[in-house]
């Protein structure tokens, strides 16, 4: 029996299928915390080792050394560990992007490159990247995800969505709204208002469109709530559901949870769309009825995604389907 992916997206780049919490870690301290958590949770979020903010000027050799030795240690069980280097202005960026593919580029899920003010930018790290991987010899490239938080970020971010390698798009509230000198209100960065006023709906809406007409996911700012869980799960539920994004930051341990909740497929959708591939895999992907209703191979490009989805937060699938298409 052939698997969807072979089948449903024959000359296509399938859709980017990632887990739905990006964790951001700055120090070794909760580099080491977000691990354990990890391993506790499984690989159903991402760790990124901050490489730009968490270093202290002067010492950001040694902590792109530190990270890329997190990255490769026993530790990081499900190679879901990655980084963020320092932005194109800064001096230290591409050492660190050496540093961390000569040591740890085989193990690399995705480097993040933040504050680009155009396109041209993300392209000069993009082709510092693959310069930088083949004199290693690494034999692959590593995906790259952007932050897009500055104007200029924003106005080319069609561009920046349509870079080979790009695999995510990813929003910076707080630069963003800083960026505005005042224009936008401090509420913003919070909610509700990071939700409601217009120049920050403007920023969200044009990200998650043009991630998602480029094939790239659309990843979600920080919520700034550390404790109430509520908020927090509330945070998530709305930039999925209103605004499409599949993917989410999460800056402490407490939010990690309830953003994959929030994230996750409905459970009765995924069990329909375990049925409907079961059935159009026995039929080799021809069309099919299900519960009264014509399916083919678009209705099963839907389903597959959201039930990769599913298998990538953590939900249970029936075993029939798991055992079929992630076995």
């Amino acid at each position: 029996m052939r698997h969807p992916k072979d089948i449903l997206f024959a000359g296509e780049r399938p859709f980017p299928v990632l887990p739905a919490v990006d964790h951001y870690a700055g120090s070794e301290k909760l580099m080491m915390k977000a691990l354990q958590r990890q391993q506790e949770l499984g690989p159903i979020f991402d760790i990124t080792c901050d490489c730009e903010d968490g270093a202290h000027a002067g010492a950001e050799r040694e902590h792109a050394e530190m990270a890329a030795a997190l990255i490769m240690s026993d530790g990081n069980r499900f190679n879901r560990v990655a980084a963020r280097v320092h932005d194109v202005s800064h001096a230290h960026w591409r050492q660190d992007m050496e540093i961390l593919v000569r040591s740890a580029g085989a193990r690399l899920p995705f480097l993040t490159l933040p504050k680009p003010c155009s396109a041209a930018d993300v392209q000069t790290q993009i082709d510092a990247l693959r310069q930088i991987e083949k004199q290693c010899g690494l034999g692959r490239e590593i995906p790259v995800h952007v932050l897009i938080e500055t104007h200029g970020a924003l106005r080319d971010v069609w561009r920046i969505a349509a870079l080979p390698g790009v695999e995510s798009l990813d929003f910076g509230l707080m630069d963003f709204v800083s960026g505005h000198h005042g224009a936008i209100p401090g509420a913003a960065m919070k909610s509700p208002g990071q939700f409601e006023h217009p120049l920050v709906v403007r920023a969200k809406c044009e990200i998650s469109a043009a991630a998602l007409a480029c094939g790239v996911v659309p990843t979600h700012n920080v919520t700034t709530e550390l404790q109430d869980i509520a908020t927090i799960r509330s945070d998530a539920r709305r930039a999925r559901r209103e605004f499409g994004y599949l993917r989410m930051w999460s800056i402490h341990p407490n939010q990690i949870v309830p953003i994959v909740e929030a994230m996750r497929p409905d459970f009765s959708e995924v069990e329909a769309a375990a049925e409907i591939l079961i059935a159009a895999q026995d039929k080799d992907w021809g069309p099919i009825q299900h519960a009264g209703k014509l399916h083919d191979r678009a209705s099963y490009r839907y389903y597959w995604e959201l039930l990769a989805r599913a298998q990538v937060t953590g939900m249970a699938i029936p075993d029939t389907a798991k055992g079929r298409f992630f076995g």
